[in-house]
């Protein structure tokens, strides 16, 4: 496809006018239009400048780059190679940090690609088959055979997967993704969610993720922390979940359940 294409796509999936986006890139109507309509071949510069503008993930900025006849610009490693130690390590004490309570590192497709391995309570009578490597983090959630059944708010936590997911969809068109989100939709057949709230309280900040295990219901909400300036395809789409304690009953039991550590 022709890189006036691919961006027009962009535009349009951005729901933004050409005038809005030559305002925005703070070039002329008339100069994007040729670059849309294949008139004029717009320089590497000009297609960063304006994946800026469109908010493009790094990985379709280098599909642009070549579609354009140029060299891709940002390099895809492996989580495990040799030039993202500092990040590999950074991303360890993160989630060593957060111990008591669980955290994970979540690649794009949603696979648990690093995990501090706390409160592993939470996923007792879970199918083994969900967690086989890669573990996948929208499944397991999901899946009537992974923690859904003992999510005590099943109804709003889903929705709020599910809408997270349709933004990724909406942001990378990625058909991996699409995919998963027809799989999970699916679900919810085999679910009885007649327990869960249909949404959260007004007086709630954030929605909270409540689950049944052997000690007690457990009420966490959750926060994500991204790479602020990756320069990297892997690392831009790394997404790191923390879970914090909700109430002072869950903080009660995670305790209960960590062991001390040796004196």
């Amino acid at each position: 496809m022709p890189v006036g294409d691919h961006l027009r796509e962009w535009r349009l999936r951005r729901r933004m006018s050409q005038l809005d986006l030559a305002c925005e890139a703070e070039i002329s109507t008339r100069h994007l239009s040729f670059v849309e309509t294949g008139r004029s071949l717009p320089s590497r510069e000009m297609i960063l400048h304006l994946a800026e503008q469109l908010d493009i993930p790094m990985r379709e900025r280098n599909v642009l780059l070549v579609a354009a006849g140029y060299a891709p610009l940002f390099p895809e490693r492996a989580l495990a190679a040799p030039e993202l130690r500092a990040a590999r390590e950074a991303i360890e004490l993160l989630l060593e940090g957060h111990k008591p309570y669980p955290a994970y590192a979540l690649d794009r497709h949603w696979n648990i690609v690093a995990s501090n391995s706390a409160l592993p309570e939470l996923f007792e009578g879970v199918d083994p088959a969900l967690l086989e490597r890669p573990v996948n983090a929208m499944r397991l959630s999901l899946h009537p055979k992974g923690l859904a059944p003992r999510i005590l708010n099943l109804a709003e936590w889903r929705t709020h997967l599910l809408s997270r997911l349709r933004r990724q969809i909406d942001l990378t068109a990625d058909p991996v993704l699409i995919a998963l989100l027809d799989e999970v939709q699916a679900y919810g057949k085999g679910l009885t969610v007649a327990h869960s709230r249909p949404a959260a309280p007004a007086a709630e900040m954030v929605i909270p993720f409540k689950l049944q295990i052997a000690a007690g219901v457990v009420t966490f909400f959750s926060t994500t922390m991204v790479f602020g300036t990756p320069v990297e395809v892997t690392l831009s789409e790394l997404a790191l979940e923390s879970f914090f304690p909700a109430d002072a009953e869950t903080a009660a039991i995670v305790r209960s359940l960590t062991p001390l550590p040796p004196a």
